[in-house]
């Protein structure tokens, strides 16, 4: 009896051997997994508070450098913050409000250009020299104009945002909270930061410059290839005699600000519209453009314009893109690669070694013979 005792294995032997580490690892994944999930799930819930803090954190991160610029120049915390947010307020409601008088009343026509373009495609699919059923025809286009067209549609682009009085909460939010970035941006991390010491502060440090300098860039970056893109391509457009030419740079503009994506969509519609208005030619020649300022901002603008601020696969940009506009919609795909690029640039300098210090050189200095 005594032996039977002794062969049986201890629960320590249980948990040590290779099948009782494996066990641990698993459950301790899973533990990581439900609370991951609890806390997206918890954040889904506050999002009219985290949507608005990561939009004034980003666009206080873009306008770092020029409260920066100013403190350098001896003007007070206070007075850079108002100089920076009223400049910033003017800027962005300028240009809104340029582009609501500008394509005010087009879009409606817009949106009937493109379905007149996606029945003149399905059209031609139904007559090209592949078969195809005719219901599978009808199913697509039905699905990709109810889409385009329900109401769905709308509550999904603004993320569930779709009470007035929820988007001027969020609004008054971002501001309010974009002022205290700007003026107390540092003290707020540097506060986050206190119960640290050694490697573990220097570390923090180290994951708030990363964070501003990462997502500053990737901000200012979109935003040139954006304007680059819109002038480009509605350029090209105006001189094709495309109608609608300014509403489609403003779409190609917006749309710049969701990777891969965007431009694909905002190319489809300019090239829906062309085949309306001016005929399968001039549809071809509209996406030649769009691939060919595509093209030229990948291989060119982009490396040059966004520097390191976004050093990321197409395939990770894309699961981003996907799971941002899952939990956010419109504004979660907007967001989602600014913190993958982020989370990112924290992993790479999470272990970074600490600098070591210069050799201290002597005081005084042997005499030359």
């Amino acid at each position: 009896m005594s032996d039977e005792m002794n062969s049986r294995p201890t629960v320590r032997e249980l948990f040590t051997d290779r099948l009782g580490i494996l066990g641990l690892r698993s459950g301790q994944i899973l533990l990581v997994l439900v609370l991951a999930t609890v806390a997206v799930f918890a954040l889904i819930q506050l999002k009219l508070v985290v949507i608005p803090i990561l939009i004034a954190l980003i666009l206080a991160a873009a306008a770092s450098p020029v409260i920066g610029f100013l403190r350098r120049k001896g003007v007070s915390a206070i007075i850079a913050t108002w100089i920076t947010l009223i400049a910033a307020i003017v800027v962005f409601g300028g240009i809104i409000t340029l582009i609501v008088v500008a394509v005010r009343g087009q879009w409606e026509e817009l949106a009937a250009s493109a379905t007149d373009g996606i029945d003149q495609l399905f059209e031609f699919v139904e007559n090209g020299p592949i078969p195809v059923d005719q219901a599978q025809i009808d199913t697509v286009r039905e699905t990709v104009l109810d889409f385009l067209t329900s109401s769905q549609f709308g509550t999904g682009a603004l993320a569930g945002v779709t009470v007035a009085g929820e988007i001027i909460t969020g609004a008054v939010l971002v501001v309010v909270i974009l002022f205290f970035f700007l003026k107390d941006g540092d003290r707020i991390w540097a506060f986050f930061l206190r119960p640290f010491h050694g490697h573990v502060l220097a570390r923090g440090q180290r994951i708030g410059t990363t964070a501003v300098r990462t997502l500053g860039g990737y901000v200012r970056g979109t935003a040139t290839v954006a304007l680059v893109d819109a002038i480009a391509i509605g350029v090209g457009l105006a001189i094709l005699r495309v109608p609608l030419a300014l509403p489609l740079a403003v779409v190609v503009f917006l749309s710049a600000f969701i990777p891969l994506i965007g431009a694909t969509v905002a190319g489809i519609l300019a090239a829906l519209v062309a085949l309306v208005s001016l005929g399968p030619g001039a549809a071809l020649i509209v996406i030649i453009i769009v691939i060919a300022v595509n093209q030229l901002e990948g291989n060119f603008l982009q490396p040059v314009v966004m520097a390191q601020s976004l050093k990321l696969h197409p395939l990770v940009i894309l699961l981003a893109l996907t799971a941002g506009t899952i939990l956010g919609g419109i504004v979660g795909a907007v967001l989602s690669v600014p913190i993958a690029a982020v989370a990112w640039a924290i992993i790479k300098i999470w272990d970074v070694p600490a600098p070591v210090p210069a050799p201290q050189r002597a005081v005084g200095r042997k005499k030359r013979k």
